[in-house]
């Protein structure tokens, strides 16, 4: 395995050399867990069924588990590694704008926040979908329709993030789906 040549913060630095290893198999694992589990879901599988269900308790799973990896996991994994300061947002952000913003080797500050709403949004429509099920909730209009605006809310940040993702990979000539599904990346 190549040494780690990020600077501190994330950001890449110019020196050569093989492939650094960013994303870990937890990792990889649990974001394609994910969008399949989304796409099943959202498109493919009927609300309510019990393949819903079953999609659906994978995706709560792989969701507790990379929760626990985001404090015990790799580097790159560790949310204390990446989830930005306002500060550090807005600088990264206010850079992007200019179009100077840097090549980070981790999550950017913009990445980072999007992957902890999207989290968010996974617990939330987890727990409304698990609530459907117990009788205290059963037939809870309201409780469908904020299951349904949740997983709304993931489809459009998902592609928000999927299309940033194409964009960053332009930006830096670094093609970062690879990177997801490889782990790792030029350093």
């Amino acid at each position: 395995m190549a040494p780690d040549t990020a600077e501190a913060g994330g950001r890449a630095s110019p020196a050569a050399g093989k492939d650094v290893r960013v994303w870990d198999p937890v990792v990889r694992l649990f974001h394609w867990t994910v969008v399949t589990g989304c796409v099943l879901n959202l498109f493919l599988l009927e609300d309510g069924e019990l393949a819903h269900k079953i999609v659906g308790y994978v995706v709560a799973g792989a969701l507790a588990i990379r929760l626990v990896w985001g404090f015990i996991g790799t580097k790159y994994a560790r949310f204390a590694q990446f989830v930005p300061s306002p500060g550090r947002l807005t600088t990264y952000v206010t850079a992007l704008l200019r179009g100077r913003e840097p090549r980070m080797l981790g999550h950017n500050p913009a990445g980072a926040v999007m992957m902890v709403a999207l989290m968010v949004l996974l617990a939330g429509v987890c727990l409304t979908g698990w609530m459907s099920t117990l009788d205290a909730f059963w037939g809870e209009k309201w409780l469908e329709e904020v299951h349904e605006s949740l997983a709304n809310a993931i489809l459009l940040l998902a592609l928000l993030h999927a299309g940033a993702a194409l964009f960053e990979s332009w930006r830096h000539r670094e093609n970062l789906v690879w990177a997801m599904v490889t782990g790792r990346k030029r350093p």
